[in-house]
């Protein structure tokens, strides 16, 4: 590593140690960048430097922006970040704002400045944006002040946070003022080229959102692997997708991709498929990034749009199914390229030029890269074998300060956490995330397989397929389907899908239970939240037909520390008590060692629950147990059963046993979920 610029070094300090990360192998990938290095000379001021800066760069709704003019913003904003709003190079900055042309040269400015930025998704509440505010330790906010309400609501709760300066309004002291007199010209903080310029934050839909840090390298680096190999753009493309700033596929195809090649991007506030569509028309946009959802949306508006000046289209952000690829190719004549990427990572590390294309193909390793599919130690599987992805190149996973490092990377290769199968020529075929194979009668079934069989029925608009617990089988495959309008629900219309998937794939993938559902949960990117699903399909959702006689209420036990993830005790009010995320801690939030002893502890903390809401263990109906190490489970289930009798007694509710890979508190080794009903 270079010397650093830094004059704040939390980034540098926090950063995994050297056993800890990934093999970055810029040397393997023809990538050979100056020590000294700041991304934003490279991306804006080279084109100013070579005589382009009269080019388009920004297209909006409010007007356009050449080269010239955001560089001239960007220096602005990057005067007032250090001579009015106190920032040091290395200090974090959020950013919460639509895609706008402010939040692009907020972005750049903050990088120009030695910053590092921590932009966030529109859609996220107080509670949501303290997380990141109180990991990253961050002073100073840039927001736009529609959505400002929100971000003052997580100042309250977070105290590291000190000032918030909004833009889009007419304030005495708005972003807008306060660059109206500041110097068009700012000499870029001579940084490292392994100096941290971006922490992305994950989704965290598995547990505590993780913070992933990136060097000023690294956006380079994926514009000369995926950007100049790959998608192949040119000076004169226009970009335009739907993607937020803050999710890094939005990032890399929505701003740095269309700089690193000269050419302009749009951005739009909201694009849902018809507005997008209409930005299309009007921008003559010719490189679209959206999600497969957006694609399968857009089909059906084809006739009210003229799409014509379309000639690259990208889908990432969740699995691209054969059916919305074939519709799509089919009502276009336009292959879409697929891609697989990870905040990890940055961006698509695996995603076939658009002359190679294979349909159902996630594609090829992108130049720069290596993959490989491998078994759970970590040794390649034969071609044509299911396994998990490893993938290995110039940018990878540096956790900020979380012990999940070494679950995301190990012997020097990041772990995705997707299954694969590789084939004889190379090519990749998505399965399903690790934790959507669904086992069921000793077979495994890739959720994402089944969706698209559902996909290509006329029926079906959209699907979710998960695993809902079975007695007999272990899991059976549930699919969440959304009809397209005027479709009747009804069995006949189940049985005609399930004989649909029967005579297209495995007779056995078929699902099993349907139920159909008025939409899907999705994130603010359109990725389909099939956790979300798995727990509806476990019974962990409250149906409408009980909330009149349940009233939800939080309840922890008196003198109990805060949880730092789940409540420890949700009790209902009424006849249905339920108590959720319980683990072996005491009141003093202190954990005992070994499974046995936290088990006890975390069974004597449900009675304490039960109790506090009129229960007794004896109207306990189900008990779930979520384990980080089944093989230590099974090899004390002795010693668990005398203290669950200890504890319990005689009474034996339904239970399930699902293993995970962590729990939200680290030093839990064990969860118990329970249900109980009390009759009298």
């Amino acid at each position: 590593m270079t010397y650093s610029a830094h004059l704040n070094s939390f980034a540098r300090d926090h950063l995994p140690g050297p056993d800890a990360m990934p093999d970055f192998r810029l040397k393997e990938a023809g990538l050979a960048y100056p020590d000294r290095l700041n991304v934003v000379s490279e991306l804006l001021d080279h084109w100013v430097e070579q005589g382009r800066g009269e080019a388009p760069c920004i297209l909006s709704a409010q007007g356009r922006w050449t080269y010239g003019e955001l560089a001239a913003q960007v220096n602005r904003i990057a005067n007032v970040l250090t001579a009015m709003l106190g920032m040091k190079s290395g200090d974090r900055v959020l950013l919460r704002s639509a895609n706008t042309p402010m939040l692009v040269a907020a972005y750049l400015a903050i990088m120009k400045a030695g910053g590092i930025v921590v932009a966030t998704m529109p859609m996220l509440r107080a509670k949501e944006l303290s997380f990141p505010i109180k990991k990253a330790k961050i002073h100073l906010a840039l927001c736009d002040h529609a959505l400002v309400d929100e971000l003052e609501a997580a100042k309250a709760l977070s105290p590291d946070l000190q000032t918030i300066v909004t833009w889009g309004h007419q304030g005495e002291n708005s972003l807008e003022s306060l660059i109206a007199e500041a110097s068009p010209d700012f000499q870029a903080v001579d940084t490292s080229r392994d100096d941290v310029c971006l922490i992305g934050f994950t989704s965290g839909t598995t547990g505590e959102p993780k913070g992933t840090m990136h060097y000023h390298r690294d956006l380079l680096a994926i514009c000369d692997c995926y950007g100049a190999q790959v998608l192949k753009a040119q000076a004169t493309d226009i970009f335009i997708g739907s993607p937020p700033l803050a999710f890094t596929f939005g990032l890399g195809g929505l701003v740095l991709f269309p700089l690193r090649t000269g050419a302009a991007l749009v951005m739009l506030d909201k694009a849902p498929p018809d507005e997008l569509m209409a930005a299309i028309a009007r921008f003559k946009a010719t490189v679209c990034f959206t999600a497969p959802t957006a694609y399968r949306a857009m089909l059906g508006k084809l006739s009210d749009h003229d799409i014509s000046s379309l000639r690259i289209c990208v889908s990432a952000g969740e699995h691209l199914p054969l059916a919305t690829f074939e519709a799509w190719h089919k009502a276009t004549g336009m292959r879409l390229m697929d891609g697989i990427g990870a905040t990890e990572m940055l961006h698509i590390f695996i995603g076939a030029p658009h002359d190679k294309i294979r349909a159902g193909s996630t594609g090829l390793v992108v130049p720069g890269y290596e993959a490989k599919v491998v078994d759970g130690d970590g040794q390649e599987v034969p071609r044509g074998t299911i396994g998990l992805l490893a993938v290995r190149g110039p940018t990878g996973c540096r956790y900020l300060d979380d012990p999940r490092q070494s679950l995301y990377v190990r012997n020097g290769w990041n772990m995705t956490g997707d299954s694969f199968i590789q084939d004889e020529d190379g090519y990749f075929w998505y399965q399903a995330r690790s934790d959507d194979m669904i086992i069921s009668s000793g077979y495994n079934i890739a959720g994402p397989e089944v969706e698209a069989s559902l996909l290509s029925h006329p029926d079906v608009a959209e699907c979710g397929v998960v695993g809902s617990p079975d007695d007999e089988r272990g899991m059976v495959v549930k699919a969440y389907i959304v009809l397209k309008p005027g479709i009747s629900r009804d069995g006949s219309r189940s049985k005609a899908l399930q004989d649909h998937v029967k005579a297209d794939i495995a007779p056995y993938k078929y699902p099993r239970a349907i139920e159909f559902v008025d939409n899907l949960p999705r994130t603010e990117t359109g990725k389909l939240q099939r956790f979300v699903l798995r727990q509806r399909a476990q019974g962990k959702t409250i149906g409408d037909d009980l909330l009149p006689e349940v009233e939800p209420v939080s309840l922890l036990p008196k003198g109990w520390p805060r949880p730092h993830g789940y409540s420890n005790g949700m009790m209902a009010k009424g006849r249905l008590i339920m108590t959720g995320g319980v683990v072996g801690w005491d009141a003093q939030g202190q954990f005992p060692q070994g499974l046995v002893e936290q088990t006890r502890l975390a069974l004597q903390n449900i009675v304490d629950i039960l109790a506090a809401g009129g229960a007794q263990p004896r109207h306990l109906m189900r008990l779930t147990w979520y384990v980080t190490d089944i093989e230590d489970y099974l090899s004390q289930l002795r010693a668990l059963g005398q203290a669950y009798r200890d504890v319990i007694g005689k009474h034996y509710p339904a239970m399930a046993l699902v293993q995970v890979v962590r729990l939200v508190e680290t030093k839990a080794v064990v969860e118990i979920e329970a249900t109980a009903v009390v009759s009298e």
